[in-house]
């Protein structure tokens, strides 16, 4: 009987969807936050203007206004990352990289995410910052690494005869 976790079956692809989840959950945080500790509300018409409201916001302490744009940064890498992700993984796939390496990069991708949200959502110091992007560029580096393994194996592939 095969378990949930037999990594010789390849559940890479069901990691972009779950990645661009791992993107928008930061900004959900920040609009809670904001919602329940601000004089104001989140303003559904103007998203993308969260960081800089919270930023002016005079009902805010100075760490939760940190936080919420801590947040909203840390949601805008995730979506500007999320398109090398899927496309290292459909490389992978393409190729037909191993089942145990696409699970293992993209599942190790998926962690390096959550880390990265955590440490750049609580982040106050330079060490931390600096720990954070050695996280980011850890995933950064499953990425390459599928696009590497990708690439070794259609070198010497003719994609047209």
């Amino acid at each position: 009987m095969a378990t949930l976790l037999d990594l010789t079956r390849n559940f890479s692809l069901y990691t972009i969807p779950a990645a661009w989840v791992l993107a928008l959950l930061p900004h959900a945080y920040a609009t809670q936050l904001y919602d329940r500790t601000s004089a104001h509300k989140f303003d559904l018409t103007q998203p993308r203007s969260l960081a800089a409201k919270a930023a002016e916001d005079q009902t805010l302490d100075a760490a939760t206004k940190n936080r919420v744009v801590r947040a909203e940064g840390a949601q805008q890498n995730g979506f500007e990352n999320v398109g090398l992700f899927a496309a290292a993984v459909v490389a992978g796939n393409v190729a037909g990289v191993d089942n145990w390496w696409l699970n293992a990069l993209s599942g190790g991708y998926l962690a390096s995410r959550v880390l990265y949200n955590v440490i750049y959502i609580n982040n106050e110091s330079v060490a931390v910052a600096n720990a954070r992007t050695g996280v980011f560029l850890s995933g950064v580096g499953m990425c390459m690494t599928l696009f590497v393994m990708a690439g070794n194996r259609l070198r010497n592939t003719p994609f047209s005869k």
